[in-house]
């Protein structure tokens, strides 16, 4: 994956483009909302939190760790959060999606299954992989459902496996989707965006 190059991607409902610093402003007004960092690894709802999370995520992109997006909402053209790829293991032909939060209002609207849409068609088909990997807090409830709903498998929880907000060690709950699973999917949890593009 070349992290440098300027990813663009879009279906009917939802644009995906690289995080930019400029989107503090925009951002402001969706991420100043404690129960969306309820079970993030960092937090970003007050300005001081929130410029350093576009800050971290930015040079992770540089350091081609991670490539985070701005999800734009095409139904109101507004900035709704921002989601990422990591973990990119060429060699084993798999990636992880993540760092993934949207405003309170557009959750349940179908954004984020259409920005997973998007992520999960580029993984399997530009870029060729055979497996994507989703990862939540187990204590997520609200995650862990949205995944199964979008007809990621659940494979299990790593115990103690990583440092948490509050001095807390996570479990993580793992699901994945590979590419035998995503030729179903296409045509069904996510075959609204298939059908317009």
């Amino acid at each position: 994956m070349d992290f440098s190059a300027p990813l663009v991607l879009e279906n009917s409902r939802a644009r995906l483009r690289p995080l930019e610093i400029g989107d503090f402003e925009a951002l402001k007004a969706v991420a100043f909302d404690a129960d969306l960092w309820k079970y993030t690894l960092t937090r970003g709802d007050d300005a001081v939190s929130l410029a350093a999370y576009i800050r971290q995520a930015l040079e992770a992109r540089t350091q081609g760790l991670r490539y985070p997006f701005a999800i734009i909402d095409r139904e109101t053209g507004q900035l709704a959060g921002s989601t990422s790829y990591y973990n990119v293991a060429p060699a084993d032909q798999r990636l992880s999606i993540g760092y993934t939060w949207v405003g309170t209002p557009f959750q349940r609207s179908g954004l984020n299954r259409a920005c997973k849409h998007l992520l999960l068609c580029h993984a399997f088909g530009q870029m060729g992989y055979e497996r994507v990997e989703l990862e939540t807090d187990s204590r997520n409830y609200k995650s862990r459902t949205a995944m199964a709903r979008m007809g990621a498998t659940e494979e299990g929880t790593l115990r103690s496996h990583r440092p948490t907000q509050g001095g807390i060690r996570r479990d993580t709950v793992i699901f994945s989707v590979i590419r035998q699973d995503w030729s179903e999917l296409r045509q069904t949890t996510f075959q609204q965006y298939e059908a317009r593009g």
